[in-house]
């Protein structure tokens, strides 16, 4: 006889692989963002366990700074090779170049807004109808504010007051010739869910989730790994610390915290312990208290 007494994970799970089938069934051609990021690659995870045996119907789509880590492209294009997946690489550089995106000056410059361009182009190019991303509601309070399906309009703008109900697990992806929608599979998962459902899964991660020894700089209150995209400035000291990551990114704003937590149940002893959200370290969350609600406006994921 079946057994339906699932664990939280398992609900969890059943969740995300029912709105990633959704998605198949009601889009024509979804994309699924892949970062190399824990969430990212824990939505392809389950997206690959959703459509088993087949392969994902989904071409992985990163948006890439041309600032992020080496360890996270490795991961990446290995992940992508290993899984049979194509891999779409959008390039903040390419907009650059185009002129549709303005590079930015000054000391606290960062190519993390200028995603929005390159997604949006990426999203009309590629004629993605729907765009799966990683997202969770208890990341930020701009994130809480989504849907399952997150409507957007033609110019990939996201109106938080004009969203559509989600009752009785009905999703509604009708949408208007240029309209598209984000997909957030991962919606009620936790940061601990996350780690608890990677050891659960054995999940494989880049190393820059684990505790390791690298030279940092902190600036403006955030831990920043030293790096050929950050470097110090004068009077800035720089510390080899044993560091890790919550949240990947921009190497330029994605802040480290002090941890020797170098194995997944460390880590999850650590969040469980944790007062400070993961996104709590991110440099570009701190320009203003809107941060992420302007640019999810814009057309961010």
């Amino acid at each position: 006889m079946a057994d339906y007494n699932l664990s939280h994970l398992d609900q969890l799970e059943a969740e995300a692989i029912f709105i990633l089938r959704e998605t198949a069934a009601q889009f024509e051609n979804p994309g699924l963002l892949f970062s190399a990021g824990k969430d990212s690659i824990v939505m392809a995870h389950i997206a690959r366990k959703a459509f088993y045996p087949s392969r994902i119907p989904f071409p992985l789509v990163h948006v890439d700074t041309g600032h992020n880590f080496p360890e996270t492209i490795a991961f990446r294009d290995a992940y992508a090779e290993k899984i049979g997946a194509r891999l779409h690489v959008g390039l903040v550089q390419d907009s650059i170049d185009k002129g549709t995106a303005v590079e930015e000056t000054g000391l606290n410059a960062s190519r993390n807004k200028l995603q929005t361009v390159t997604l949006l182009e990426t999203i009309e190019e590629q004629q993605y109808d729907a765009v799966l991303g990683g997202g969770r509601r208890d990341e930020e309070k701009a994130r809480a504010k989504e849907r399952f399906f997150s409507h957007r309009n033609d110019f990939g703008e996201w109106d938080p007051k004009n969203q559509r109900p989600e009752l009785w697990n009905l999703f509604n992806g009708r949408k208007q010739p240029g309209e598209n929608f984000r997909v957030f599979p991962l919606s009620n998962f936790t940061e601990m869910d996350v780690w608890m459902y990677m050891k659960q899964e054995g999940i494989e991660l880049p190393s820059l989730y684990y505790a390791h020894q690298r030279d940092t700089i902190t600036r403006n209150g955030v831990i920043l790994a030293v790096s050929e995209f950050v470097q110090p400035r004068e009077g800035e000291l720089v510390e080899n610390k044993m560091i890790r990551f919550r949240t990947m990114g921009d190497a330029t704003i994605t802040g480290a915290v002090e941890s020797g937590a170098d194995t997944i149940e460390k880590i999850i002893d650590e969040v469980a312990a944790a007062r400070q959200t993961e996104r709590g370290n991110r440099a570009d969350d701190k320009r203003s208290e809107t941060a992420m609600e302007d640019r999810k406006k814009e057309g961010y994921f």
